[in-house]
């Protein structure tokens, strides 16, 4: 049987590709792939996920074909196969010459000798408190959430070494839980590293516990000697002094000892209340990124995949109508997707439009609550452009007012049931020609410049969280 050899012509374009592309991009992407064998067409490749091979195709597959292309003076393929690393194929010692790269070569006729069997290892068992589902391949990559994703991808390849500390915040339901266990989750799966994957909720019950039953030692040498720590919410350890003590000493002792720390957090480090100077300070020493609201794309990616996942089929008009109609977060977004599933289930019948509407109304008006008035809405879209609600409400007509001013009418519009000349009056008297103005324009500047969108979702998330507490 003919064999081809083209390994030189991969290790030439795997060059080219660094030269081209940062280190840190190359690093994430590219340090894993192994070449396996090629035949006549191509070249097979080694993975070491499923991820990482759609991630290959969509963004470098067709630069490194061209590349393989033309150095190889013909039309190359690039197939990929998923191999664990410690799988993947290494290459075989022989006495033979090899073949001439990209010719292929008759081996001599001979009796192999017998081969050892591979020993397959088996899979890790599940870590106790991460969910299993939570990885990257199941995590939907959008604008939203791009660099978060990378960063996070890159720290579980090489726990303690890039991007330590790291910090992931955002609203409710965006995903933070999710990408913090799919750190944790490869690197059970890939390392015998030991893992803690704690809520800040049972991080300060369990100190709690040990003070009281005097046992602070046996608390330090659990969290102060783990290669990988994760906590959930530090948002709930404000105004807990004692705990927050005891997780900057934590903090320290595993930095020190180049050992991972990944939070989650619902707000910016800087809108941390009741915390200790130290703490925020070594918070401020983490890469912080912020997760965003998806957009349209995205939610419909998300749902796409969700109905995939559980062996469902969703009519693409359906998948625009929740798309349209949650746009809160991702967590609403599944929710909404997950009723109707079930309820068609049960009832045995097809998803159709008509179920889906009579399904999902009270899901499609659930944000425009009574307690989300017009001067909530002002006092919040005031306070995040710096401004007073005055402002809006006034005659100004300073482009820091007037943008401002026109996106708190949209965002009430949407978010309420109050009429166009209801929104006049209480934007300083103004008539509902204005109004409909100040709507429209936001919505042509939405087809124009994509970062509105998530400043609107911002907004409507503070919106909710202001109204909630009054």
């Amino acid at each position: 049987m003919a064999e081809w050899d083209l390994e030189v012509f991969w290790q030439e374009t795997m060059k080219q590709v660094r030269s081209e592309l940062r280190e840190q991009e190359f690093g994430v992407w590219f340090a894993n792939l192994k070449y396996l064998s090629a035949d006549e067409n191509g070249i097979i490749i080694g993975v070491p996920s499923a991820f990482f091979r759609d991630q290959i195709r969509n963004r470098y597959q067709n630069m490194i074909v061209s590349k393989l292309s033309g150095l190889a003076g013909r039309n190359l393929t690039l197939n990929f196969e998923i191999s664990p690393e410690k799988n993947i194929k290494q290459p075989v010692l022989r006495d033979d010459p090899p073949a001439v790269s990209g010719f292929s070569a008759e081996k001599p006729s001979q009796t192999a000798p017998p081969q050892p069997v591979p020993v397959v290892k088996p899979p890790k068992e599940r870590h106790p408190n991460m969910r299993d589902d939570y990885t990257f391949e199941k995590y939907v990559i959008g604008e939203n959430n791009d660099f978060a994703v990378n960063a996070a991808i890159a720290i579980s390849r090489n726990p303690g070494t890039v991007y330590n500390p790291f910090l992931v915040y955002g609203g409710v339901g965006l995903g933070k839980t999710h990408l913090m266990q799919a750190i944790g989750n490869y690197i059970h799966e890939n390392s015998e590293n030991k893992i803690i994957c704690v809520t800040s909720e049972n991080f300060l019950n369990e100190y709690v516990e040990l003070v009281q039953a005097n046992k602070m030692k046996q608390f330090t040498n659990k969290f102060r000697y783990t290669d990988v720590l994760l906590i959930d919410d530090i948002q709930f350890l404000q105004d807990k002094p004692g705990c927050q003590d005891e997780l900057t000493h934590t903090f320290n002792a595993l930095l020190d000892a180049k050992k991972q720390l990944v939070f989650t957090c619902d707000r910016p480090v800087s809108e941390l209340k009741k915390f200790s100077e130290r703490l925020i300070s070594r918070f401020e020493l983490c890469l912080k990124v912020d997760l965003q609201p998806p957009r349209y794309e995205v939610r419909c990616a998300i749902l796409k995949s969700t109905a995939k996942n559980q062996g469902v089929s969703i009519p693409n008009e359906i998948i625009d109508l929740i798309a349209k109609n949650v746009s809160s977060n991702v967590r609403d977004l599944i929710g909404a997707l997950n009723t109707l599933i079930a309820f068609t289930r049960l009832m045995g019948v097809p998803i159709t439009m008509e179920i889906a509407q009579q399904r999902l109304k009270d899901v499609f008006v659930a944000p425009r609550q009574a307690n989300m008035s017009i001067e909530n809405i002002q006092r919040v879209v005031a306070d995040y452009f710096s401004l007073s609600p005055n402002d809006l409400k006034g005659k100004k007509k300073t482009k820091n007012i007037v943008f401002p001013r026109q996106l708190a009418m949209y965002i009430a519009r949407e978010i309420t049931d109050f009429s166009t000349t209801e929104l006049g009056q209480s934007f300083g008297g103004r008539d509902h020609a204005t109004v409909l103005y100040s709507i429209e324009k936001i919505k042509g500047q939405l087809l124009i410049d994509p970062t509105i969108d998530s400043t609107i979702e911002s907004l409507k998330r503070l919106i909710k969280e202001f109204s909630a507490k009054i």
